[in-house]
């Protein structure tokens, strides 16, 4: 592992915990958070994709937009958090049973820990180091008393759950990883959350590329994805790069998004584009993938 990696916890014996096959209690992701210089743009991007605001932060330049049961917080404020033009991938927060208690196991395992600096009726929630500069956020209130009710305050006259557009649902999301680095990574998530690999013949949307690894909870995926062979080094590179987003009608989504603004990529085999498609925006960092899969 490199020095910028998390370290996964090679050096404990797996084989001597029976922890089980969700060993943090996950139980899907909570929100998704991208930071930018730019919320603005971005806020429009996720407009066209169907998504809508629907609370401020209390006290930072933070906003949420939700569609379905997808959250997605975009970052103004930085606080840690680098801010630049293109919108990244800053953290993800994941659904748990007990957040201190999946945290602490992280930790355990390797993880590298973050420290929270809490403002006044501001939430504590605990976050390691994922990659790049990114975080991962461990979350246990996501039922009726939400840690939105204490850090958010609701836009007035604005729905605060509306409807996802045509079964729009989190597939996944696509990690861009430096050369040889897919066992690396594999073993983080697997060490860290009890992510399994899937057989290389399983493969989803129209860029079937790297490795794929399900959730414990078979809720999402990770994607990881290598650079082309000629490139040689891109390991400062490494990142969160996009959302996966499932529907069971990827020709229906596209037509519904395309009303809202959204444009794509032409399918480069017209075969394919019941499988999947990715979209084209003029803001550099925010494109989004869409994945046929039905919810089991």
């Amino acid at each position: 592992m490199s020095d910028n990696t998390p370290n996964p916890g090679l050096g404990i014996a797996r084989e001597a915990i029976d922890e089980g096959p969700n060993p943090i209690g996950l139980v899907g992701v909570e929100f998704i958070e991208y930071a930018t210089a730019k919320p603005q743009a971005l806020g429009n991007v996720l407009e066209t994709m169907g998504f809508r605001p629907i609370a401020r932060h209390r006290s930072r330049e933070v906003l949420l937009y939700r569609q379905g049961d997808l959250n997605i917080i975009v970052n103004a404020h930085g606080d840690g958090v680098t801010l630049s033009d293109k919108p990244q991938i800053a953290a993800i927060a994941l659904r748990v049973r007990d957040a201190s208690a999946a945290y602490k196991r992280a930790l355990e395992r390797g993880a590298w820990a973050v420290p929270v600096h809490v403002e006044v009726m501001e939430l504590n929630i605990p976050a390691i180091h994922g990659v790049g500069t990114s975080r991962i956020y461990f979350v246990d209130r996501h039922g009726e008393f939400s840690i939105y009710d204490v850090d958010f305050v609701p836009i007035p006259t604005v729905d605060q759950h509306p409807p996802a557009v045509t079964g729009l649902h989190l597939f996944g999301v696509v990690q861009y990883i430096g050369n040889e680095r897919t066992e690396d990574w594999t073993e983080f998530y697997r060490s860290l959350f009890g992510f399994s690999e899937l057989d290389d013949a399983t493969r989803f949307g129209i860029l079937p590329k790297g490795r794929i690894l399900k959730s414990p909870c078979n809720t999402f995926y990770m994607q990881l994805i290598e650079p082309e062979p000629s490139v040689l080094d891109v390991e400062d590179d490494e990142c969160l790069q996009r959302i996966g987003l499932g529907t069971p009608d990827v020709t229906a989504t596209v037509a519904a998004l395309q009303k809202l603004g959204m444009d794509f990529m032409p399918a480069k085999d017209p075969a394919q584009a019941s499988r999947g498609a990715l979209t084209r925006t003029p803001l550099n960092g925010a494109m989004f993938e869409l994945v046929h899969h039905v919810r089991g």
